[in-house]
């Protein structure tokens, strides 16, 4: 596997980084518990009203500084059963520690290496912390496994409810398992997180695709009363200019998707250019040289004040030697014999203009939504996402719910997990009268 080396210019030392070493090292015992020290234990903390999620940062921080490792890990495994990896991708610094009281001292509490922190615990020392109820309520099917399945159907499968998650490819997780690097989210954090909503009893039927392969009326001849949509968006945004079509112009779902199958073996060679500004953009960027690429730049039409990504990933892939093109906008794809060779940009100010030598081009623009009318005849809005109040999760077709990336349009993993918590809360009370009726 390819390494990027870079020097320590504190230490004159060579790091090598590889596409599966953690960007991020996490706190010991030690250094947590220094971390904890720094809270000032806020009364009615304006850190856990920061929480999409209602992981409570304020109660779990305070349980790690009296080393209450355990308590730490229920607090947020209660209220998050995606801990482990929002603790590795969630915007803190536009969250909860933009929100700390510290941060007008001197910089606020480093809460998301305290929840990986705490999550780590409960890993290394097998906690057990979450019970399966009997499950002896209706039967619910989720359709998708990304973040915001996962999280209502651990809330239902917690309520006694019996929660079967369809899946169409071969692996659980959505974005999680394919489409993060893996220096920001290692699978075994993934996993972890997953297995917690399977020891839960909730089933899991993977290569399968809802809409095609079993449709809503024949899982509902299976005893299914309601259903939940948290499909991702998997369909990428593409623009039209010169050259779109080479071989070697790649989109960032895709291209991701592969690296994260191939367990980091994939190789990339030559010059990248990275097209976009948030974190899958610098995902890609990223992949692409510790996978091999002799130089990779990302070319970005805003300035970095207005790029989505967080600060952290940004440094993260300036730190691989990774070059920044701001205020540039894809204008078009060079080639010979039907490969890509080049790249040329036009300036946002209508003068300036960027030319690259390019073997290959990633367009991290966004993604957007599969045709949802194949699962179900659900309300779309004009950009394919489907209709409904993104926390009570009510679509046009009774029974059926819908959460998560699909109804708003594609944002953190954390409003994911919230919605899906919300919108369970929906489900449970429409069956609850659904069941009065009966």
């Amino acid at each position: 596997m390819s390494k990027v080396t870079k020097k320590n210019q504190l230490q004159g030392k060579e790091i090598e980084r590889g596409y599966l070493d953690e960007a991020v090292h996490g706190y010991n015992i030690r250094t947590a518990m220094e971390e904890a020290a720094r809270c000032v234990l806020c009364y009615d903390a304006p850190c856990s009203k920061g929480c999409p999620a209602d992981t409570k940062p304020a109660d779990f921080i305070r349980s790690i500084r009296f080393r209450n490792f355990k308590g730490a890990a229920a607090t947020i495994r209660e209220a998050n059963i995606l801990g482990g990896c929002t603790a590795k991708v969630c915007p803190y610094d536009r969250l909860c520690e933009e929100a700390c009281s510290r941060t007008g001292i001197d910089r606020p509490i480093q809460i998301g290496r305290l929840q990986a922190f705490a999550v780590d615990m409960e890993r290394q020392f097998n906690m057990k912390i979450l019970e399966a109820p009997k499950a002896d309520k209706q039967k619910v099917a989720c359709i998708g496994s990304g973040p915001a399945s996962l999280s209502c159907a651990s809330v239902l499968a917690r309520n006694g409810y019996k929660v079967t998650i369809f899946e169409a490819l071969d692996k659980p997780g959505g974005v999680l398992t394919y489409g993060i690097l893996p220096s920001r989210l290692p699978q075994d954090v993934v996993d972890f997180d997953i297995q917690k909503v399977k020891e839960l009893g909730v089933e899991f039927v993977m290569n399968t695709r809802v809409g095609k392969d079993v449709t809503i009326e024949e899982l509902k001849e299976q005893g299914f009363q309601a259903f939940f949509i948290g499909a991702g968006l998997w369909k990428s945004k593409r623009i039209d200019i010169p050259g779109i079509d080479l071989k070697g112009v790649h989109y960032a779902i895709d291209f991701l998707k592969d690296a994260r199958s191939s367990n980091g073996e994939m190789k990339v060679e030559g010059d990248v250019i990275v097209i976009g500004g948030g974190d899958v953009a610098m995902d890609c960027a990223a992949t692409a040289k510790l996978l091999g690429a002799d130089r990779v730049s990302i070319v970005y039409r805003r300035t970095m004040e207005e790029a989505p990504a967080n600060n952290a990933e940004i440094e993260y892939v300036r730190s691989l030697g990774i070059s920044i093109y701001i205020k540039f906008k894809p204008k078009e794809i060079l080639g010979e014999d039907g490969k890509v060779t080049g790249f040329i940009a036009e300036g946002t100010d209508d003068f300036s203009e960027l030319k690259l030598k390019a073997d290959s081009v990633i367009f991290a623009i966004g993604q957007e939504a599969e045709d949802m009318k194949m699962i179900a005849p659900v309300e779309l809005n004009e950009n394919g996402t489907i209709t409904c109040d993104p926390n009570k999760g009510f679509t046009n077709i009774e029974g059926i719910f819908a959460g998560g990336d699909i109804v708003n349009g594609g944002k953190t993993v954390v409003e994911a997990v919230a919605q899906g918590k919300s919108v369970a809360k929906s489900i449970m009370d429409y069956l609850e009268k659904k069941e009065g009726v009966n």
